[in-house]
């Protein structure tokens, strides 16, 4: 006769300042590259649509965020104020349209580089509890 394999062990679930600092991390992210796709294709577009590469890079680390991978926040963290740089520049020597984009664009960096040194920091203080 077989052994009876053991039931898989439920997912642990996040502590809620860890799931908190997770779901703006994503919805931040998500809406970075959103915001980078409209402005350029339709919003205010400069050019042909080419500059709607650079949200390639911002797709990149999604699959890491939403897996909870603790390196990807910290390099996410980094990468994110190539992004504020744009935006306050846009914000701040464009008109109209682009320079309201420009400023969504620097307050969703923000809610990002928040959220993601949140939640290194309370992961580190904490690492019995969410470590996968």
């Amino acid at each position: 006769m077989l052994p009876t394999p053991l039931p898989p062990s439920p997912a642990p679930s996040l502590p809620p300042a860890v799931a908190w600092t997770r779901g703006v991390a994503v919805a931040s992210l998500l809406g970075l590259i959103v915001l980078g796709l409209a402005w350029e294709l339709w919003l205010a577009p400069t050019g042909r649509g080419t500059l709607a590469l650079k949200v390639l890079p911002l797709a990149l680390p999604l699959a890491g965020v939403l897996k909870n991978r603790m390196y990807t926040y910290r390099w996410v963290s980094l990468m994110v104020w190539l992004y504020f740089t744009e935006g306050v520049v846009r914000a701040t020597s464009e008109h109209g349209m682009s320079a309201a984009l420009g400023t969504v664009e620097v307050v969703l960096c923000l809610l990002l580089f928040t959220a993601c040194s949140a939640h290194v920091r309370w992961r580190l203080a904490h690492p019995t509890e969410t470590s996968p």
